[in-house]
C-alpha cells in the first residue's frame, strides 16, 4: 500500500506518491430545476481561466428579492457548490425564503492553497456586484436581485470565508451593494491559545492545526487573522450590521463561536451579533439531518433572517 503522508480522515488523505484521495464531498448533483417548487437552478462560469464558477437558484414568480451569497464548507479541501448536501440545503432556502442564491465554487487546497479560496470568493462577489449597476450579463441577477438587501452565509470553512469577505466589503465597499448581515453555521475559527472549554479536546486542536497549515502552508499559524478573528486589526470593519452564529453542542468548534461574538463586541464594531447553541448536535448537523427538529428550527431562523426589512 502507498504510504500516507497526510491523513485528515474523514476528509482526505495525501499519499507519498503525490496522490490525493478525497474521502467525502465528491458527489455531484446536476443543476436541474425543481418542478414541485418551481425553483430554477443553473451553473454559471465566472472566470473560466481559473475555473471559478457558481450555482444559482431562482424561485418562481418573483420580482426584486434579497440576494444570498453562500460559501460552502469542507475544511477548504473538499466539497463544492454542486455537492448533494449543499444543493439540497440551498434549494430549500431559496424556495422557503424567496431569495436569489449564488453558491460560490471556489478552488480547493492543497492544489490551490489558501488564500486562493478567499481571493476566488472576492472575485465572485465583485462579479456579482457588477450587476448592481447594470453592467453584468447574468439576467437572474440583473432582473431579480435586490442589491440593497444582500446577505452572506456559510458553514464551517465557508462560514470563515463569509466572515472575511464581509470584512473586505467593510474595508473596500462595493458600489450599489448593501450587505445587511451574515449567517454563519459552525464557523471554522481557532487560535493558538486554548480558550475555556477547548482544553478538554486536544485531538481537535491537533486536527485543526494540521489541517489549517496543510491548506495554508504559508500561514502565520493558528493566530493568523484568517483563522483567529480576534487577531484581526480590521475586525471592527465588518461590513454589515447583523450577524447570527449557530454552534452545535457536540462540535469542538463551538467555543470559538461564542468567542467570536465576544471579539466582535470588543472590537468596536457597531452591529449586533447573536449566537444560537443547539444542544446534542454535531458539526454542520443541518446539512446531514435536514428533517430533524433542530435543523428545521435553524432553517426557520435563516429564512426569517433573510427576510428582514
Amino acid at each position: 500500500m502507498a504510504e500516507i503522508v497526510h491523513d485528515f480522515f474523514p476528509l482526505m488523505r495525501v499519499y507519498k506518491d503525490g496522490r490525493i484521495e478525497r474521502l467525502a464531498g465528491e458527489g455531484f448533483v446536476p443543476p436541474e430545476s425543481d418542478p414541485e417548487t418551481g425553483l430554477q437552478i443553473k451553473d454559471i462560469e465566472i472566470d473560466p481561466q481559473i475555473n471559478l464558477s457558481a450555482r444559482l437558484y431562482l424561485p418562481k414568480n418573483v420580482q426584486k428579492i434579497p440576494l444570498f451569497v453562500y460559501f460552502h464548507g469542507g475544511g477548504f479541501v473538499i466539497e463544492s457548490a454542486s455537492s448533494p448536501s449543499y444543493h439540497k440545503h440551498l434549494s430549500t432556502v431559496a424556495a422557503e425564503a424567496k431569495v436569489v442564491i449564488v453558491s460560490v465554487n471556489y478552488r480547493l487546497a492543497p492544489e490551490y492553497p489558501l488564500p486562493i479560496a478567499y481571493e476566488d470568493s472576492w472575485l465572485a462577489l465583485k462579479w456579482i456586484a457588477s450587476h448592481a449597476n447594470g453592467d453584468g450579463h447574468e439576467p437572474w441577477l440583473k432582473e431579480h436581485a435586490d442589491f440593497s438587501r444582500v446577505y452572506f452565509g456559510g458553514d464551517s470553512a465557508g462560514g470563515n470565508i463569509a466572515h472575511h469577505i464581509a470584512i473586505r466589503v467593510g474595508l473596500e465597499k462595493l458600489d450599489g451593494v448593501k450587505l445587511e448581515g451574515i449567517f454563519l453555521a459552525c464557523p471554522f475559527f481557532w487560535g493558538k491559545d486554548p480558550i475555556d472549554g477547548e482544553g478538554e479536546n486536544l485531538g481537535a486542536k491537533d486536527f485543526v492545526e494540521k489541517l489549517w497549515l496543510f491548506a495554508y502552508p504559508n500561514s502565520l499559524g493558528l493566530d493568523d487573522p484568517l483563522i483567529n478573528p480576534e487577531k484581526d486589526p480590521n475586525l471592527s470593519s465588518l461590513g454589515c450590521d447583523k450577524v447570527v452564529v449557530y454552534v452545535a453542542g457536540k462540535d469542538p468548534l463551538r467555543f470559538r463561536g461564542f468567542y467570536y461574538k465576544e471579539a466582535l463586541e470588543k472590537s468596536g464594531w457597531p452591529g449586533t451579533v447573536e449566537v444560537v447553541e443547539v444542544k446534542d448536535e454535531e458539526h454542520v448537523f443541518h446539512l446531514f439531518a435536514t428533517e430533524t427538529e433542530n435543523a428545521m428550527s435553524m432553517m426557520k431562523k435563516l429564512v426569517s433572517f433573510l427576510n428582514q426589512s
